[in-house]
């Protein structure tokens, strides 16, 4: 589980075996050989869906590692592994234990996301020289490829935070430098907003087909409003709010309607698909999630959120650390994971509009969150900084084991107030640079 490949390496390997997966609900014509499909450089709508398909699948792979890391980081829960223990010791700066830049939880998910990166490059080259396609195909194909791959490199940037990731990764001989701080942060937010220039100029139809995961944002008008809540998303945490509700106005926003709305990983039993690693059997042994106990403990009595947890019939406890519920945010191995939801983006609209000071706008946009939720509307002070903390705890509860936790108590320098469950734990800023990388 040590070993690593550098950028560099996961680039030319990715260039000649691409991630075909299959993905169940997209239908494409065969390959002499779908495991290492022959993308010629003037490409055909059906090499091009094959890359796509491809793209799409590959950005499922180390989904739990990435999530355990900014969970159990973020104090949302614990993962209690029989086969490796550093779940509870490296995450959480167990006595004298750091994070590891040369191990299975910073590597594979960072591997993982540079993988789909060079899939997306790849796509993004043959669409570009095809001249067997109409020109509204070709910038529909640019269009998804640029938001995947903003996507992405944000994961990557989520992680590793102030110590930055690689932009430009093209020459997979020369790949760019590292960029840090708000200039990473930038390059994302242009990505995106290049991909939605071509988006625009897409026609009404994409050529390819997308998995169930992407249902109602599967044409270009589409697609661009689950571009606009990423851009959104991003803008929040550059602290540009009035930005944020200028893009929430093109996403697919809606203050009123179904908060499950949005754009989804998806999995199946299909031969050579993914199950979601994220559904552990509830009172399972050996390997299981379990929340952290702070969660039920603060929660509101009566908030139908605490349905993302179960008790157990019996205690799990590891490491000196137990909890009395699992995780039960998926009931089976086949649900749905969300990218962005309609959720999030009222979370988003309140937060941009405490910080540009309409806050009767953003209690509306939180009590919608509450009394959904059966716990009331917002009686506390209507001040910024009491609607800051009052968002933060929306946040908490509603996007639980979504991973936003660890990012949100980060980018409001409140890493502090997250529990410490034993004596010399830290809570980590940042995951490192990768050994190979740094």
């Amino acid at each position: 589980m040590n070993s690593y490949i550098s950028i560099p390496r996961i680039l030319k390997a990715a260039s000649l075996m691409l991630l075909t997966i299959t993905l169940t609900s997209c239908e494409i014509d065969d390959f002499p050989d779908p495991n290492n499909p022959i993308i010629e450089p003037n490409a055909s709508v059906t090499e091009l869906n094959y890359l796509v398909v491809g793209t799409e699948s590959g950005m499922r792979n180390f989904l739990g590692t990435y999530y355990d890391n900014v969970g159990v980081i973020g104090r949302e829960h614990y993962r209690f592994s029989g086969a490796d223990p550093r779940f509870t010791t490296d995450l959480l700066g167990f006595s004298t234990s750091v994070l590891d830049d040369n191990t299975f939880y910073t590597t594979n998910p960072w591997g993982a996301r540079y993988r789909v990166v060079k899939n997306a490059n790849i796509l993004i080259e043959r669409a570009e020289n095809s001249t067997l396609i109409t020109e509204e195909q070709r910038q529909g194909y640019i269009g998804f490829a640029k938001t995947i791959k903003a996507h992405q490199l944000l994961m990557n940037l989520t992680m590793t935070n102030e110590n930055g990731i690689r932009i430009e990764v093209e020459d997979v001989d020369n790949p760019g430098p590292i960029v840090k701080g708000d200039d990473a942060y930038a390059a994302l937010a242009n990505l995106l907003n290049e991909a939605a220039t071509h988006l625009g100029s897409a026609g009404t139809t994409f050529a390819f087909p997308l998995s169930a995961g992407f249902a109602g944002f599967d044409t270009p008008a589409t697609f661009l409003e689950f571009n606009r809540g990423l851009a959104a998303r991003i803008a929040v945490y550059r602290g540009r709010y009035s930005e944020a509700l200028t893009l929430l106005e093109a996403s697919f926003l809606d203050l009123t309607g179904n908060f499950d709305r949005g754009v989804y990983y998806t999995f199946s039993t299909a031969p050579g698909d993914q199950l979601n690693p994220l559904f552990f059997a509830p009172n399972a042994t050996g390997e299981v999630r379990i929340a952290h106990p702070s969660f039920v403990a603060d929660a509101t009595p009566g908030d139908a959120r605490l349905s993302k947890v179960s008790l157990r019939t019996a205690s799990a406890t590891q490491n000196f650390l137990t909890g009395q519920y699992d995780v039960a945010v998926y009931s089976s191995l086949l649900d749905p994971v969300p990218i962005i939801r309609n959720e999030e983006l009222i979370l988003i609209y309140a937060e941009a509009k405490i910080q540009t000071n309409q806050l009767g706008d953003a209690v509306t946009a939180l009590n919608r969150i509450r009394t959904a939720n059966n716990i009331g509307v917002y009686t506390g002070p209507q001040t910024q900084q009491a609607l800051i903390t009052e968002m933060l705890r929306q946040r908490r509860y509603s996007l639980y084991f979504e991973g936003h936790r660890w990012v949100d108590m980060r980018r409001y320098n409140r890493l502090s107030e997250l529990p410490i469950d034993r004596a010399g734990d830290d809570v980590w800023v940042s995951f490192p640079i990768p050994f190979a990388e740094s």
